[in-house]
């Protein structure tokens, strides 16, 4: 099979139109590109589920701080095309920052509260705004669709969920699995920039959160607690600088006085040039 190739939202529209009109669901995967294995699984889990798929190639300057990597993310459209093709992708939607913004800088902007004043919200101030408003734009051109996103990127994949929730769009969000190197890490684009010591240790962030998690198994509730055993698991890598780690309500990602049914552990740190973020759940009885 052949991967269709569409640069505006007018094309998409018009496919998606056609494809619904036969009477084959939408499955769309939202990325930024530099495909891995882990944007492969959400493509192999929405060829399994729907009769069309569309992956989007967009790297959204409105997530990104002035300090942060926009300029230099990684970007490879012929290497995604071919992973798109050989995981079973219909249509690759890749548009530049005029298609998707052709009014220069935007005013009206995605906001989902309470969930985004924690974690990588505070960290990374006006960051899930940007996320909330471009998903909001993809869902908007897509349609009605059922939407895959990774588990990796826990808080987004609450955010994303809640804002589709909220404003009514015709959009099933769908959340897969984290895809894991052999020794653990989290696959992510951003690990390219890892040289080999910083990848040797980056695995750190997992296990952190497995001993987050073995703290639990063996009964313990408070967060002050698992935080401590967490962070002194990661403290253990020198080449690991924490943001911070996280043992919250799974739903809400609020922290309660004793930690009950699905928890998420979270951790973040800088490992080299690299920012890396990863999570776990866990059930407390």
């Amino acid at each position: 099979m052949t991967v269709r190739l569409l640069r505006t939202i007018a094309e998409v529209r018009a496919a998606h139109d056609e494809a619904r009109h036969a009477g084959r669901t939408i499955g769309l995967v939202p990325t930024m590109g530099y495909l891995h294995a882990g944007h492969a699984s959400l493509m192999d889990a929405a060829r399994a589920e729907c009769g069309s798929v569309t992956a989007t190639i967009f790297v959204n300057p409105l997530q990104f701080a002035a300090h942060e990597d926009l300029s230099t993310y990684p970007r490879d459209l012929e290497g995604d095309l071919a992973l798109a093709k050989a995981h079973g992708v219909d249509i690759v939607f890749a548009p530049d920052v005029e298609e998707m913004y052709p009014s220069g800088p935007v005013l009206t902007t995605v906001s989902v509260r309470e969930i985004t004043a924690t974690l990588d919200g505070a960290s990374r101030p006006g960051h899930f705004d940007g996320v909330a408003t471009v998903v909001a734009k993809l869902f908007a051109i897509a349609g009605a669709c059922r939407a895959y996103f990774g588990e990796k990127d826990y808080q987004q994949l609450l955010v994303v969920s809640r804002m589709a929730h909220d404003l009514s769009f015709p959009v099933t969000v769908v959340g897969c699995p984290t895809i894991r190197e052999a020794d653990g890490l989290a696959m992510s684009s951003r690990n390219v920039y890892l040289g080999p010591e910083d990848r040797a240790a980056a695995p750190a962030l997992k296990h952190c959160l497995d001993a987050g998690a073995a703290a639990i198994a063996a009964g313990e509730r408070s967060p002050d607690a698992i935080e401590a055993t967490m962070s002194s698991v990661l403290a253990g890598e020198p080449r690991a600088t924490m943001d911070y780690v996280a043992a919250v309500d799974a739903r809400t990602l609020e922290r309660p006085a004793s930690l009950r049914g699905e928890v998420r552990l979270l951790v973040a740190a800088q490992v080299g040039p690299a920012r890396l973020i990863d999570n776990l759940g866990v059930h407390a009885d």
